[in-house]
């Protein structure tokens, strides 16, 4: 049961995040960009398209990846998971 509720917050978190980066792009106040990585790294583990596009985006920029594998390393240390 609590696996189905974080999978549920997740993918509605990263709907909403989508949406903003969606939005973002044409309002100068959002940083769509920012909203849409979000996005693709919430809504990656279950939708195949968004996996996609997280591995074309890890190739293309490698030093952005690799960060990003570290501090997801720190949040798991501090989170437990």
């Amino acid at each position: 049961m609590r696996e189905k509720a974080k999978k549920l917050l997740r993918l509605s978190l990263g709907l909403i995040f989508l949406i903003l980066g969606i939005a973002g792009l044409f309002l100068p106040v959002l940083q769509g960009i920012l909203f849409l990585l979000l996005a693709l790294y919430l809504l990656a583990p279950d939708w195949p398209w968004a996996r996609k596009w997280q591995k074309k985006l890890q190739a293309r920029y490698p030093g952005l990846a690799n960060r990003l594998r570290f501090w997801k390393g720190r949040l798991k240390g501090i989170y437990g998971k």
